[in-house]
């Protein structure tokens, strides 16, 4: 059974930055693709990024690629969300979500998800 728990958020202006962690239990963390999701208030639940257990592979939404980096740190069994330029669109809840089966950019296809961390970013 894997165990998520996001920090890191918060309320910023736009154009600041934020960093999101998510640890993790369980010992195949570092085989274990990871990922962050994000729901705003009435909206879906909507894929933001994941990489790969080896970090080899990274993926991300059109509309924050070149804003938002996810890394993972193996020896410390978490994964970051760093989120520079932020803009008033990028307010939502953040999840972590870990180890897909199936379409990653779908949040049915990933089995353990954190409880959410509330970022908010005023104009």
């Amino acid at each position: 059974q894997v165990h998520l728990v996001e920090s890191g958020g918060g309320s910023v202006q736009a154009g600041d930055s934020l960093r999101l962690s998510c640890a993790a239990s369980g010992s195949t963390f570092s085989t274990t693709p990871m990922g962050w999701f994000r729901q705003a208030p009435g909206k879906g639940r909507v894929f933001v990024a994941a990489i790969t257990g080896n970090s080899v592979g990274t993926f991300y939404l059109d509309s924050v690629k070149g804003r938002f980096s996810i890394s993972r740190d193996n020896a410390k069994s978490t994964v970051y969300l760093q989120m520079n330029s932020l803009k008033p669109e990028d307010t939502a809840v953040y999840y972590c979500a870990a180890d897909p089966n199936g379409d990653y950019r779908q949040f049915v296809a990933w089995g353990h998800w954190g409880q959410g961390t509330q970022v908010t970013v005023s104009s």
